[in-house]
């Protein structure tokens, strides 16, 4: 009894990697693999590359990146908030003021150690 409740699960486990592993088989099955070195060539933007593929990112490249991460995640946050806040009332409103000032203070500081600007 407790495999069969596992079924549905199973069967859709089944069917995601059936969609996505089928065509890739098929198309390497059925598609004509003639490569040459135009089509092997790396392309960006419709031209071809220049330089080096290895150029080193900038730090705040990633830094910026990172924040976009948390400030995303922060409204993330706010919307299941914002519907269960009739139910969790004051506690839920005074928690999230608390969420909210120490993401706040953080992006302060972030901002006056100049970590969004691009120099």
């Amino acid at each position: 009894m407790a495999m069969m409740e596992y079924l549905p699960i199973m069967l859709f486990l089944f069917l995601a990697m059936l969609v996505g592993g089928l065509p890739v088989i098929l198309a390497r099955i059925v598609a004509i693999h003639r490569p040459t070195k135009a089509k092997i060539a790396p392309f960006e933007c419709g031209f071809p590359a220049q330089g080096s593929m290895r150029v080193p990112f900038d730090v705040r490249y990633y830094l910026v990146a990172l924040l976009f991460i948390l400030f995303d995640l922060e409204t993330a946050f706010l919307f299941p908030w914002a519907v269960s806040l009739s139910e969790t009332q004051w506690y839920g409103f005074f928690v999230m003021m608390a969420f909210l000032l120490i993401l706040t203070i953080g992006f302060v500081f972030e901002w006056r150690h100049g970590a969004l600007d691009w120099k």
